[in-house]
């Protein structure tokens, strides 16, 4: 035997009805949070920014980075 049973209900009424909480205002905080932290860092994505955070580092950036560069190449299996 078979029985299907449909209920057409929104997403709150749903949770509400299995007893689980109300994220909403969680779930709009963690957006916000996030948002506020892209627009913060988004700077950091623009060329000049980043030559400016390496170059403040001197050659010790620019020597990680080239490390970093060299793994890549290798495959990730570190330098020999």
């Amino acid at each position: 035997m078979k029985v299907t049973i449909e209920v057409e209900c929104t997403p709150l009424e749903a949770r509400a009805f299995m007893g689980l909480p109300d994220v909403t205002s969680l779930n709009d905080h963690m957006v916000a949070e996030m948002k506020s932290r892209i627009d913060t860092n988004l700077n950091m994505l623009q060329p000049e920014e980043l030559l400016k955070s390496w170059m403040s580092f001197g050659g010790q950036a620019q020597e990680s980075f080239m490390k970093l560069m060299q793994a890549a190449a290798n495959g990730g299996q570190g330098s020999r």
